[in-house]
């Protein structure tokens, strides 16, 4: 099995894990709301995180750190409008429009018709999946949209980050950075709860902090380093069926017929995308000159 295969499945098992620590997150909005939810999930990355990667400090200097520093920071703009779209229209739904963010990152940097046969097929899905749904929620819609672009630049700087630190290193030092700047709304979160509700509020958060962050966030940055971009983006397309799964199963969000059939169409392209996933492919080459000042 070529690395890029396996680098492929890996991209796949980790969109899995983020939909359903996802849905896991969403059932505390009750008791801390989405934001309090997105300070768990990072608060939970951020200590799993330096735990196993153990950054060395001489190492984080302006050059090496300022990708993961930024990275951070699109983590916490990702988080906030991806769960601020939950409360509002679904998981599902907001995943859905979500995924527009890695579509646009497949479709405008692949070289291979493969992959552009396989975002626009996903991309279809998409559109049954959101144009099918009345009345729904523009606030929602419009967060949903910001995480879009939120999460193609995470897709641009997970890369930049795994270059310039070894291992995981990236993903901690950007955890922490989320987690530092959520850190408030945290406490704020968890003021006046009963000790019961503060119980169960850090066993939740913390199957969401691992299975939405700490496990695929360091999946992405080793994957990343393997595969192109734009075949990372048209895997990622198995985020909105995903995301509808687990709002069906966790949350008792219910898929109308054409729902269906565009998550059908979405698991169609991410199946095409990483069964005919090319064995010599070679790693993303070096980002330019131009591109590294634009992230830098």
């Amino acid at each position: 099995m070529s690395r890029e295969r396996i680098a492929a499945g890996a991209a796949v098992g980790g969109a899995l894990s983020v939909q359903v620590g996802a849905a896991v997150g969403a059932t505390i909005f009750p008791l801390v709301g989405p934001a309090g939810v997105v300070a768990l999930r990072q608060a939970v990355a951020a200590i799993a995180l330096l735990a196993v990667a153990r950054p060395h400090l001489r190492r984080l200097h302006g050059s090496s750190v300022r990708p993961s520093v930024l990275l951070g920071l699109v983590l916490v703009v990702m988080n906030l409008t991806l769960y601020g779209a939950v409360e509002r229209i679904g998981l599902g739904l907001a995943v859905t429009l979500e995924f527009l963010g890695p579509l646009a990152v497949a479709l405008l940097g692949s070289r291979r018709r493969l992959d552009l046969a396989c975002a626009v097929i996903a991309g279809t899905g998409v559109v049954l999946l959101t144009g099918t749904v009345p009345g729904l929620d523009p606030v929602g819609v419009l967060l949903g949209l910001i995480a879009a672009a939120a999460w193609a630049a995470y897709i641009l700087l997970s890369q930049r980050a795994g270059r310039t630190l070894p291992g995981i290193g990236g993903t901690a030092v950007a955890s922490l950075v989320a987690a530092i700047l959520t850190s408030p709304l945290l406490v704020i979160a968890l003021i006046g709860l009963a000790p019961q509700q503060l119980l169960h509020v850090a066993v939740v958060g913390l199957a969401a902090g691992i299975l939405s962050s700490a496990l695929p966030y360091s999946i992405d940055l080793i994957v990343l380093r393997w595969l192109p971009r734009p075949l990372f983006g048209v895997l990622q397309s198995v985020h909105p069926a995903a995301a509808a799964v687990a709002g069906l199963v966790v949350l008792g969000q219910s898929l109308g017929p054409w729902q269906i059939a565009g998550l059908v169409l979405i698991t169609a392209g991410n199946a095409i995308a990483v069964g005919r996933a090319a064995p010599a492919a070679a790693p993303p080459a070096p980002l330019g000159t131009g591109e590294a000042r634009a992230l830098g």
